[in-house]
């Protein structure tokens, strides 16, 4: 690495302390991060500064071609939750300003500079970069609070409760599992008590660990959890539901690993795979593992059951 390509990325790390970014964010990688985000090759100036709308595959390319740095592609994960989610929640980058309503788990998800950050990064290196600081912090906490007001109206509203909800990030995934929640519980648990659903933005989106807890199972951080777990009181059935709007139901993979994860359950072990629609099912019907049911959002009233004799009889 030149000295000159090592002169922008301890300058970048400088400009991450003074703007309160913590120390996990405080390395060569975030640094090379910003420098993806304004597009400062080795050869610009900060005054040329741009805000190019830019992706995590993109950014680690863009570094490995300009400044030598190869990541493993891996790593990507390691960039998006551990530098870029930071700097969207410090105001200083916006995650998907073309489209703020994209799926987290989209392959376009964007982001850019924020503007002020924009204008007081183009001054680094000026006799006005001190007192362009001091204003920018000054109205930092207020820059930051904006943009994650902004993020929250795109996010979808769960009704878990009387008088309690809960937010999922944008996306069909997420309206998948508000219908589940909404629609099949009250209709098929009435009075069930919502334990677990996943978020694609933050995997634990929404997870009552305790009353899991007391019905006889530890989950951590790396148990696959279903996407929804609701616990049916009445009967004392935990019902464990798959989202398919891109992955696969429970076939008989799932079902096992499923029953594993849950094996020291008090309560019945339930399985469920819910579709938006009945053309997506048709799909995946080959798949779908015996003892389960299957629940398609665009027909909320009905249940199929793939269990035998158990219903068989006249309606």
């Amino acid at each position: 690495m030149t000295r000159k390509n090592r002169k922008h990325i301890k300058t970048a790390r400088e400009i991450l302390l003074l703007l309160g970014l913590s120390r996990a964010q405080q390395n060569e990688r975030s640094a090379l991060c910003l420098l993806a985000l304004l597009n400062l090759t080795p050869e610009t100036d900060w005054a040329e500064a741009e805000s190019p709308l830019v992706g995590i595959t993109p950014i680690m390319d863009w570094v490995r071609e300009h400044y030598q740095k190869e990541y493993a592609p891996n790593t990507r994960e390691t960039v998006r939750r551990q530098t870029m989610h930071q700097f969207v929640e410090a105001g200083i980058a916006v995650y998907n300003p073309d489209k703020p309503d994209r799926p987290v788990n989209s392959p376009k998800a964007v982001y850019q500079i924020e503007p002020a950050a924009l204008a007081l990064l183009r001054t680094m290196g000026t006799p006005a970069w001190d007192d362009n600081l001091t204003a920018y912090i000054a109205r930092h906490k207020t820059l930051a609070a904006k943009y994650a007001m902004q993020r929250a109206l795109n996010c979808i509203p769960v009704q878990v409760a009387s008088g309690e909800g809960i937010l999922l990030s944008p996306g069909e995934h997420s309206e998948l599992i508000r219908a589940i929640i909404e629609e099949f519980g009250p209709r098929f648990a009435p009075g069930s008590i919502l334990i677990y659903a996943g978020d694609t933005g933050d995997k634990w989106g929404y997870f009552d660990s305790e009353r899991l807890a007391s019905l006889g199972v530890h989950v951590d951080s790396h148990g696959k959890m279903p996407d929804v777990v609701l616990h049916y009181t009445e009967r004392n059935w935990l019902l464990l539901v798959e989202s398919v709007t891109s992955h696969g139901p429970v076939d008989s993979k799932r079902h096992a690993e499923l029953a594993s994860l849950f094996a020291k359950s008090k309560a019945g072990l339930v399985y469920v795979t819910a579709f938006p629609n009945r053309a997506l099912m048709g799909r995946y019907l080959g798949e779908i593992a015996w003892e389960t049911e299957v629940w398609v959002a665009d027909a909320p009233s009905h249940l199929i059951h793939f269990n035998g004799v158990r219903f068989l009889g006249p309606h």
